[in-house]
């Protein structure tokens, strides 16, 4: 397939391209071979939770076809695939007993992907929090820190010595905010004090796990992926801007600065008042630990406005099927920001994708705008290189049509179509761009 705009950016040696999934929202196999339930678990079977009154019990059947869809990997010749490893799946309550034959999938997959000359980068929680823990408290317990502590250290001692890179939470926001303020997702709570109660545990968590890894001698990069935008204000009025800087220092700064700086951001801890978290003596010292890397998931920028929430559609502008702006330029203007205001030595796109309404036809899928989407976006990241950004990667999510969370089966982000009926998988035309992208950039 052609390029849809003709770009072939120049991107500098060394620079890794992949595809991304996580656990529950591909692997199905909810209750086989020892796996324990999740809070996702949980929370789909909340009357009107789901869209479409879903779960992920069945998913992509990934844990059943993961040699095939390994195959669909090596097809379009990316050299890294991003995983997530199922907490419940490895230790079923969340402390006790280890789960071997939970341990035994993943070393499959490991092995599988290397045979496959495909280097593997795993994450530790993409939010499937066993249910058992959150019985105890959840990540709401400092207990939990612990628990995940223990969890990182065993996997990192069954798949460290094989993996490229180990990230500890995927996007601690959303599991903070949508997950405990807002409740939309598991577990399903809306407290905010709790919230960012959770927010401290899952830094504190991430930054005693790099401690423990490194201490049983890790080789791997270790790293955390957080959830990025832009914050631009809807105006020029100051209560606008005013809006925007608060909102960047609850998704960026927040997250950010703990790890860099070993402090929350002040103007920050003032807004939140009592509702700021809890920290112990000598809780910053203990995240602000080194990283090999941060992980950024980019799906579109945030305009803010201090009277009503902003709407892309409404403003005439041209969106996804999950209603999101689609601004590459704001990627390039987030890399960029992150090189200038961190000392981050290597930022890594470990998530960039867009939902569209699919139609499979006569074994086709035709998705110009997905593909279109992902060459914009991948010529940002060129620009945000040569604007001096240290990014090393590049990884699309996602690999196929997975559960989308809240959303159910309705949201496809896949460049491989997936007919949930029959699990059947059919590259996109999105698919095949990539995969003669990636061609194109070897030959470079």
């Amino acid at each position: 397939m052609n390029d849809p705009l003709g770009l072939t950016p120049p991107f500098p040696p060394g620079f890794v391209w992949g595809v991304a999934t996580s656990a529950y929202q591909i692997e199905g196999a909810a209750r086989v071979d020892g796996r324990g339930p999740s809070i996702w678990d949980t929370f789909c079977r909340v009357p009107g939770a789901i869209a479409d009154g879903c779960s992920g019990d069945v998913a992509c059947d990934h844990y059943h076809r993961w040699a095939t869809d390994l195959d669909l990997v090596k097809s379009l010749g990316v050299e890294a695939y991003r995983f997530s490893i199922a907490w419940p799946r490895v230790r079923p309550d969340g402390h006790g007993a280890f789960n071997a034959a939970g341990m035994d999938f993943y070393d499959k997959l490991v092995d599988g992907l290397l045979a496959r000359g495909v280097t593997p980068y795993i994450t530790l929680n993409h939010w499937d929090l066993p249910q058992a823990l959150q019985d105890e408290g959840g990540w709401g317990a400092r207990d939990t820190v612990h628990r995940f502590v223990e969890y990182a250290r065993h996997v990192h001692a069954r798949l460290g010595d094989r993996v490229r890179s180990i990230t500890t939470h995927n996007e601690p926001w959303v599991m903070a905010v949508l997950g405990h303020q807002n409740g939309i997702f598991a577990p399903g709570l809306k407290h905010r004090p709790l919230a960012m109660q959770v927010s401290h545990h899952l830094l504190l968590s991430h930054g005693l796990a790099l401690q423990a890894l490194r201490a049983d001698g890790a080789k791997a990069e270790l790293g955390i992926v957080l959830n990025l935008a832009p914050f631009h204000p809807a105006t020029d009025a100051p209560a606008d801007h005013d809006k925007a800087r608060l909102e960047d220092g609850l998704l960026r700064r927040w997250y950010l600065d703990p790890i860099y700086h070993a402090k929350y951001p002040e103007d920050v801890l003032a807004e939140l008042g009592p509702d700021a978290p809890l920290v112990q003596r000598g809780d910053m010292a203990d995240i602000a630990q080194p990283i090999d890397f941060l992980g950024v998931n980019y799906y579109s920028r945030s305009v803010v406005s201090a009277a009503e929430p902003w709407d892309a559609q409404a403003a005439g502008h041209e969106t996804t099927a999950m209603g999101w702006e689609i601004y590459p330029q704001g990627l390039t203007e987030l890399l960029v920001a992150l090189g200038r205001d961190y000392p981050v030595p290597a930022l890594i796109v470990t998530e960039n994708g867009g939902a569209f309404a699919d139609e499979l036809s006569h074994g086709r899928v035709h998705d110009a705008d997905r593909a279109r989407y992902l060459a914009t976006h991948v010529a940002a990241v060129s620009d945000a290189i040569a604007q001096g950004a240290p990014v090393h990667g590049y990884m699309v999510w996602s690999l196929l049509d997975n559960f989308e969370w809240a959303s159910g089966y309705d949201k496809r982000f896949g460049i491989v179509h997936v007919d949930y009926a029959t699990q059947r998988r059919t590259l996109k035309d999105s698919a095949l761009w990539y995969r003669d992208f990636l061609a194109r950039q070897r030959q470079r």
